[in-house]
């Protein structure tokens, strides 16, 4: 009703209104706002001296009494209230209308829906605890938040500053850190975080909540911690472990609350002795270090003990130190996966729950016995590929959801003809049906260590749009026409066709058909059941076709070379499970060159669609943009480099691409790997945005060095290439036929659905990374530290602090922290390549390298990139996750067949032959710039500048390929 809608923004304010507004929008809630304020026998004028909360509820009653005879009092109509007063009043005033408190009708109407009234009772206990408190303690445990109005204006006057606060998860007590939004005065120009240090300063803000700060005189300004830290307690950081000064300040106001479903553990027996008389209150410690002890009123604390529970903050008044909250349900015990996985999809808000009925029956029927078959009347409106096109896909071991497929062909007059062909979810997924709605709540699938959650029924996923072997499929494909040896675009095309793929290839074996390993050939199903003639014909096709494909994408790759295109590094680890689904081995991503040719065609697909989505709507199009990195998050980059000798250039993607190119020890490869890596994590993340909600100088994607760029070649597993197929068919169809308003969204609502994508992105990408470091951990915990081999290997130092240092473990792909001094105050010594022992000392660090020196005399230097054998252990939480922890075993390189596997596998992936492609293409272009600088006036020489550079490589294969590295969304 509206005027209940009105009540809650009254009440609540804007965001709960907001909140209320976008579950009723919901089609999946079939909800309907009755606008009672403007129905003449509903609307009640405001008495002169009436309350507004009065006003609302009268108004409220009468327009539930209207609808009971409205309906001819076919049905109850229920009015529910916390206000006595107006049930006493209305109660009985209208026999069918049931004005009632929220007790009464969960008890009345839904008696059974245990879990519900669970939850009611917890909230209702909440609020009696939270209004008894508020009445006993007057002592202010934390100041006052400012008025709105004050924080509006001491943002625009530049007093304060706004921005979102981030929290050390491993100085959860002491440190955290708001990144500025822009909406501060110009004169203040700041270049770094603002750190927020202790929690007097924080002031009841939590993780993720957008705040306003004021900044400390200069003299109170603070550095930030520089030592290794787990995940302590303590509320004082060593003063000789925090760097330089910085600008500090503290909260004043919460201008957004980003409160959501919180995993929590209950204390054990001992800790809830110890924690006070009162036994129904509760303090919970959650599961993300980063959020404060939450205080709950429960019945049920001893039996909760051994399980992870979900619970909501509702409030934190400056006279509590811990906020309050309510117990919402049980997830599963401490330790037992299923258990852990949902806390890892609750911590990031991500909804498992199986599709509905009313969206599975929007589906098109399909199953082994009755498959799906290509409409007639469909396939007079597309063009068909089946026969004069050899399609085939290319991807990972087991993949089901198979959204794009490959094609390369020699066209009559000689040029050739690539094609890229995605599968055609929109045909199936109408604008605004229930399964679309769910598709864009979901906005993504979820891809955990040993399973995922799909955006899509399986129905589409897996089956009636996956481009499988040898079934006709619908697709949108992208065609180009090359010239026949330079492979430049002459022509493209956009257009709905048919297709049956020839070929589902794995990698590996498309990349042993490439490099002429016939043994990978028993591996293609397709073939088998041909004879040997035939066999060696459709052979020999699928050979040629996987090699041109390849050249194109050499050439393709080798101008984005010239420009300054940047290989990136990922670390992606699989999860190998045996037959009952035990962790058998964690095993590092081999890299192929076919991985390349892949990516390289999707992002020219993804750059091409960019173009001509952004031509015909260029208000209201979704593209992809990458912003230019800060470079003071180079720092750590230049300084590992210059351990080594090397120089990075950070001044535009070309200089840095050189640069890293460069920068390369051949005598150990997982040196450029690790500067790599470190450029990787410099990045700014990518974001989706609206044509219209920038000007067009900022579409640039820093990245790739594209002037636009979208994702359109992934429509099974992500929301934003619906929108941008949809986009794409609209602007192909413009001004000849059909009607494509369904299809094009306003830039208000594109701006607010890309936030919302850009969100889940995040997300997902949290969850893979917390599901791979759960199995990490898991692998370990179940073997035996001191006597198993598989937890000693190799590591390289890569970063140094003050007390230990940072260690990456190629095998593994794990990276962690390695301690020099212990908790004791001992310091590591290690004789010789003999094991290392704790003993009294100190240690002393500088640039590049640390040294800890024994009361003894006996020192132990470790430098950068040094390499060093350390034993892998798990820390164990009750209440938290646990974490790989590491510990130095012997100051040297720990040698082991897998090591020499693992360090020939991080080898650049770059083929000679892209190089060669690379450097003659280079001296060609030197040539004929040469030519042009002859011809080019004093004026020109002196303000020409290099046009948009490009940066990409490994993280968009990643993405395209397995999806299961966590930091895709940096340059993507």
């Amino acid at each position: 009703m509206q005027t209940a809608c009105q009540a809650v923004q009254h009440q609540k304010g804007r965001r709960q209104y907001n909140k209320l507004r976008n579950l009723l929008k919901d089609p999946r809630h079939d909800c309907t706002v009755f606008a009672n304020e403007f129905h003449q026998h509903c609307y009640l004028p405001r008495e002169k001296g009436e309350s507004m909360e009065k006003w609302q509820t009268r108004n409220i009653y009468s327009a539930a009494a209207w609808y009971y005879n409205h309906c001819l009092g076919q049905m109850p109509v229920v009015m529910v209230t916390e206000d006595e007063d107006a049930i006493r009043q209305y109660g009985n005033e209208t026999e069918g209308v049931f004005v009632i408190s929220f007790k009464n009708y969960l008890d009345n109407f839904w008696p059974d829906l245990k879990a519900a009234h669970e939850l009611f009772d917890s909230i209702a206990q909440a609020r009696r605890e939270r209004e008894s408190e508020s009445q006993e303690n007057h002592g202010k445990e934390y100041p006052e938040h400012l008025p709105v109005e004050i924080l509006e204006s001491g943002i625009k006057s530049g007093r304060y500053l706004q921005g979102t606060l981030n929290v050390n998860k491993h100085r959860a007590q002491l440190e955290a850190f708001v990144r500025l939004q822009g909406f501060g005065s110009k004169d203040t120009e700041l270049q770094s975080d603002i750190l927020i240090y202790g929690a007097k300063a924080r002031n009841r803000a939590i993780h993720g909540d957008v705040v306003v700060v004021e900044l400390l005189p200069v003299h109170e300004w603070k550095g930030r911690t520089v030592a290794l830290c787990e995940n302590e307690t303590e509320d004082k950081a060593p003063a000789d472990t925090t760097g330089d000064p910085m600008p500090t300040g503290k909260v004043v106001g919460i201008i957004q609350k980003n409160w959501r479903d919180y995993v929590v553990t209950f204390p054990s027996k001992e800790e809830s002795q110890s924690q006070g008389r009162n036994a129904q209150k509760v303090l919970v410690t959650p599961w993300d270090y980063r959020i404060p002890k939450i205080r709950i009123s429960t019945q049920q604390a001893e039996a909760l003990q051994e399980y992870r529970v979900v619970v909501r903050i509702d409030s934190w008044e400056s006279t509590s130190l811990y906020p309050n909250g309510h117990f919402v349900r049980v997830l599963g015990r401490i330790g037992d996966l299923e258990g852990e996985i949902a806390a890892i999809l609750v911590e990031n808000s991500i909804s498992a729950a199986p599709f509905s009925e009313i969206q599975m029956s929007e589906m098109p029927v399909s199953s082994p016995k009755n498959p799906w078959k290509v409409s007639p009347e469909e396939e007079k409106k597309r063009l068909d590929l089946r026969d004069t096109h050899l399609i085939f896909s290319i991807d990972p071991k087991g993949c089901e959801d198979v959204d794009d497929a490959l094609s390369v062909r020699t066209l009559p007059n000689g040029n050739l003809e690539l094609g890229v062909h995605i599968a055609d979810v929109t045909h199936f997924v109408a604008a605004n049906s229930y399964t679309d709605v769910e598709a864009r709540a979901r906005a993504t699938t979820y891809y955990l260590a040993d399973r995922r959650y799909d955006m899509l029924p399986s129905v589409l996923s897996a089956d009636v749009c996956s481009l499988l072997s040898g079934v006709d499929r619908y697709a949108v494909s992208v065609l180009w026409e090359l010239e026949k040896e330079s492979y430049e675009t002459l022509r493209v095309q956009y257009t709905k066709t048919l297709i049956r793929s020839a070929y589902k290839l794995e990698y590996e074996t498309a990349q042993g058909l490439l490099d002429g390993d016939t043994s990978v050939v028993g591996d293609i199903l397709e073939l088998k059941s041909l004879d040997e003639g035939m066999r060696q014909k459709k052979l020999a096709e699928l050979v040629w076709a996987i090699s041109k494909l390849t050249d194109i994408a050499r050439h393709i790759r080798a101008k984005r070379d010239r420009c300054g295109a940047l290989e990136l590094e990922g670390i992606e680890i699989r999860v190998q499970l045996d037959d009952r689904r035990n962790i058998h081995d964690l095993i590092p991503k081999q890299p192929l060159e076919v991985h390349e040719t892949v990516a390289e065609c999707m992002i020219l697909a993804n750059h091409w669609v960019a173009k001509r989505i952004s031509e015909d709507f260029p208000h209201q199009a979704l593209l992809r943009q990458h912003p230019p990195p800060r470079q003071e998050f180079f720092t750590e980059l230049r300084e590992c480099a210059s351990a080594k000798g090397f120089s990075i250039d950070t001044r535009s993607n070309k200089a840095l691409a050189e640069s890293l190119d460069r920068a390369n020890d051949p005598s150990d490869p997982i040196v450029n790997k690790l500067l790599r890596s470190m450029a990787t994590h410099a990045m700014s993340n990518a974001l989706y945005f609206s044509t219209g909600s920038c000007p067009e100088e900022q579409f640039h994607h820093y990245g790739l060095a594209l002037e636009k760029y979208t994702h359109f070649t992934s429509p099974i597993r992500r929301y934003a290439d619906i929108v941008v197929h949809r986009l794409l068919i609209a602007a192909t169809l413009k001004g000849t036929t059909g009607d494509v308003k369904d299809n094009i969204i306003s830039n208000k609502y594109l701006e607010e659905l890309s936030r919302h994508i850009n969100n889940r992105n995040r997300a997902a990408q949290r969850a893979q990374k917390q599901s791979t470091e759960l199995f990490q951990c898991m692998y370990f915990r179940d073997r035996s530290a001191e006597s198993d081999e598989r937890c000693v290997a190799d590591g390289v130092v890569y970063s140094i602090r003050t007390n230990g240092v940072l260690v990456f473990v190629p095998r593994y792909g794990i990276k962690g922290a390695a301690y020099m001094k212990n908790k004791e105050g001992l310091v590591i010594s290690c004789q010789g390549a003999g094991n290392c022992q704790w003993k009294p000392g100190s240690l002393h660090r500088s640039q590049h390298k640390i040294t800890s020196t024994t009361t003894t005399g006996d020192s132990v230097t470790l430098s950068l990139f040094d390499h060093i054998t350390v034993r892998i252990l798990v820390q164990t939480s009750r209440c938290h996750a646990d974490t790989i922890k590491l510990e130095i075993i012997r100051n040297a390189p720990h040698h082991t067949a897998d090591t020499e596997a693992a360090q020939k596998s991080f080898h650049v992936v770059k083929s000679d032959l892209v190089k060669e492609v690379s450097q003659s293409a280079e001296e060609t272009q030197r040539a004929q710039e040469r030519a042009r600088v002859e011809v080019m006036d004093e004026e020109s020489q002196e303000f020409c500048q290099t046009k948009g550079p490009s940066l990409y490589q490994l993280l968009e294969e990643i993405r395209e390929l397995a999806l299961l590295d966590v930091t895709e969304d940096i340059t993507m």
